[in-house]
């Protein structure tokens, strides 16, 4: 298993795969705040973590800042709660 500084490190130089490894890490952490961090660095892997977690969490304004942040899914998921 990879450690998290050399997954950071591979993230910073645009590595995809390793900043999708950071967000899985996070979420099994329950680090919410890492993977939002994650998103803004243009993770569409922790937006879809993120969202995963909102909707289960029927969380409306999460789903809004999703969304602001750019991972579309959560419009889309927020839309679809929002006509039930």
């Amino acid at each position: 298993m990879t450690d998290h500084e050399t997954l950071r490190a591979l993230a910073d130089e645009g590595n995809e795969t390793a900043l999708d490894r950071l967000a899985d890490l996070a979420d099994a952490r329950g680090d919410v705040e890492e993977l939002g961090e994650l998103l803004d660095e243009g993770c569409d892997h922790a937006g879809a973590l993120l969202t995963r977690r909102a909707v289960a969490a029927n969380d409306l304004l999460a789903l809004q800042r999703i969304s602001d942040a750019g991972h579309e899914p959560a419009g889309e998921e927020l839309a679809r709660l929002l006509r039930k």
